[in-house]
């Protein structure tokens, strides 16, 4: 593999294990970002040593989202990727000139930009190698596109993790909720932005283990190496036999108008409102005053 500057990668045994590596941004997610940890996927699954995956996150939370400084606070106005053709969907200058307020809108230019994430996502979904995600601190927007696709989700007792860009500025690119916790229950979370606790996830069929902070690892740990007792064909035979089932629910169509929806929910009058204030106050400042009205900005999970 190339060298990586986002993520770690190492092979332990049988265990494969992926660490988001932006600390000091909360694992916030970026085009780099995405794209290393894409790359370390397909690495682990063509490994035959490699039974199980497990993606964590470095630092004091598993990942806070999309690192939404740059593209909220100076309207997108950053480094293009070096591999990005000129008026490639992923050029910056293309990105920021199609979320000008005063232009028009190219919806399949956003299209194009945000599928390619969505597709880096999928990879954990797609891996014929099992993935186990660890969530610990905090689990929120573009970050839950990783823990569901993954395959079993441990959450620490006192995590956070929800969806609050459904408030205004974003929509669920993967539409994973549905498929993870039914209808009701993931339009409970669109509905109001709300955010559940580890032991939340738990009881409502999202995690299959909430254990306290404290034995977040040990009980992972478990896991991991019971998973890699199984020969891999087993375990890639057990994994397409489940997700044919999700496949034939409607993944892909939902996922397309997912991704077209997060499109729309920047470009109406609200998600301009909302970048036109994170431009002017900071974009912390414009998440703190979106969440604030809910109870639960910061690590609350608040639900009135």
């Amino acid at each position: 593999m190339e060298a990586r500057q986002t993520i770690r990668y190492e092979r332990d045994g049988h265990v494969a294990r992926i660490t988001l590596d932006r600390p000091e941004r909360g694992n916030g997610l970026t085009r780099q970002l995405i794209e290393e940890l894409a790359a370390a996927v397909e690495h682990a699954d063509l490994d035959p040593q490699v039974r199980v995956i497990l993606l964590a996150g470095n630092g004091t939370g598993f990942c806070g989202g999309y690192d939404l400084v740059d593209s909220a606070e100076t309207l997108g106005r950053g480094p293009t990727a070096e591999d990005a053709p000129a008026g490639a969907p992923t050029d910056a200058a293309v990105m920021a000139a199609n979320h000008d307020p005063e232009a028009i809108w190219d919806p399949m230019v956003d299209h194009g930009m945000m599928r390619r994430n969505v597709r880096a996502f999928m990879t954990l979904f797609h891996a014929a190698t099992p993935v186990v995600c660890k969530v610990h601190g905090f689990c929120v927007g573009g970050g839950t596109d990783l823990a569901l696709c993954s395959d079993l989700l441990l959450i620490a007792d006192d995590a956070k993790i929800g969806y609050p860009p459904a408030r205004v500025w974003g929509a669920p690119t993967t539409a994973m909720w549905t498929t993870r916790l039914g209808p009701q229950r993931a339009k409970r979370l669109l509905f109001t932005g709300d955010c559940l606790s580890g032991a939340e996830a738990l009881t409502w069929g999202l995690a299959i283990e909430a254990p306290p902070a404290d034995r977040l690892d040990e009980r992972t740990e478990a896991l991991v190496q019971r998973i890699a007792r199984l020969p891999l064909n087993q375990l890639q035979m057990m994994k397409l036999l489940v997700n044919q089932q999700v496949h034939d629910q409607g993944t892909y169509a939902t996922q397309l108008l997912g991704t077209v929806f997060d499109g729309v929910a920047r470009h109406t009058a609200e998600g301009y409102a909302f970048q036109a204030r994170a431009a002017e106050a900071g974009f912390r400042r414009a998440v703190r005053e979106r969440d604030e009205p809910f109870g639960d900005a910061g690590r609350s999970t608040f639900k009135g």
